[in-house]
């Protein structure tokens, strides 16, 4: 640990602090993930394992990198190239740049790419949330998204296997889940990335309650409470009541309609689809109209290296 030098303490988890730091050999800013195990464990922490073996085969883009690894007086660190902020932060600081509907649209498809990335590799990530979004800053008023906190995340296959529902922040947590199924997938990441899309245009939070019925209400009265007909099978799950309130869908289209253009809400209402088989792949996601190039005035500078980025869309292709 003497080639780092902590400098400030910057963020509290579930598994672990994060620091900001100096890498002394070169002089580099980094954040530091300390994982604490007492002595009287089995060893390193299994979540802690999990997350670093997934990390060393995800490299991508737009998934954060891990560096390097220190093992130091029953301490793991975790290290990670030092990024300012989270979407969270960027959204609430940098207002004049989210207003601009080509940066949430770049923001959204690096999301998508890298959670495609992650469900290639049959990795799903389990705790998509704004806080885990970190910004990267490539001058020139560029901005990259990267996918971080892998701490929830798991591998699938086939069979499935029994997964805790005990998984993503609550806003963004998939209705199967707050339903209690406990087979689960990849749908469940695309749930949370069309809440992260929708707070991204509109500013705040789409789903916003503070008990699991309260949220699962909150989304009844936006999508329409459902049934064996809209969702098929829904009404098996473990946590599913007949006498839940009867609500009808909102029109999101009259909703969403000064916050996204209509392809863009086509592609949300893609990605909150009730039954998880029917909502849209992140591949297919990224190949939807609303990321093809239209050529028109200028946009404004923030954005003026988008269009470069998404001309490259039509090319690209022990558990609990």
């Amino acid at each position: 640990m003497q080639r780092y030098e902590k400098l400030d303490k910057i963020g509290e988890g579930t598994y672990g602090n994060v620091y900001k730091a100096r890498d002394t050999t070169n002089g580099e800013l980094i954040a530091l993930k300390k994982i604490k195990f007492n002595n009287d464990d089995e060893g390193i922490p299994s979540t802690a394992i999990r997350e670093v073996c997934l990390l060393k085969d995800l490299r991508h883009d737009n998934i954060v990198e891990l560096k390097d690894l220190v093992l130091s007086h029953n301490k793991l660190y975790l290290v990670f190239p030092f990024l300012k902020c989270d979407l969270k932060h960027f959204m609430e600081t940098q207002p004049e740049v989210m207003a601009c509907p080509r940066q949430h649209k770049l923001f959204i498809y690096q999301l998508l790419s890298g959670v495609a990335f992650c469900h290639t590799r049959r990795v799903m990530h389990r705790d998509l949330k704004p806080q885990n979004l970190l910004i990267d800053s490539c001058g020139d008023n560029g901005w990259t998204l990267k996918l971080a906190d892998f701490g929830l995340s798991r591998a699938f296959g086939t069979p499935m296997r029994t997964y805790t529902h005990e998984v993503v922040t609550l806003w963004y947590r998939a209705p199967e889940i707050l339903l209690g199924a406990r087979h689960y997938s990849s749908p469940v990441d695309i749930w949370s990335a069309g809440c992260i899309f929708a707070e991204m245009a509109m500013g705040t939070p789409l789903f916003v309650n503070y008990n699991e019925i309260g949220q699962l209400f909150k989304i009844f009265q936006i999508l329409g409470t459902p049934n064996n007909d809209s969702w098929p099978g829904v009404e098996t799950l473990p946590d599913y009541q007949g006498t839940f309130p009867q609500w009808r869908p909102s029109d999101m289209h009259a909703k969403m309609a000064n916050h996204l253009e209509p392809a863009g809400i086509d592609l949300l209402m893609r990605m909150l689809v009730y039954e998880p088989s029917s909502r849209i792949s992140a591949q297919d996601a990224l190949k939807h109209e609303y990321f093809a190039v239209r050529r028109t005035t200028a946009p404004p500078p923030v954005c003026h290296w988008l269009v470069l980025s998404l001309s490259l869309v039509g090319a690209t292709s022990s558990d609990r």
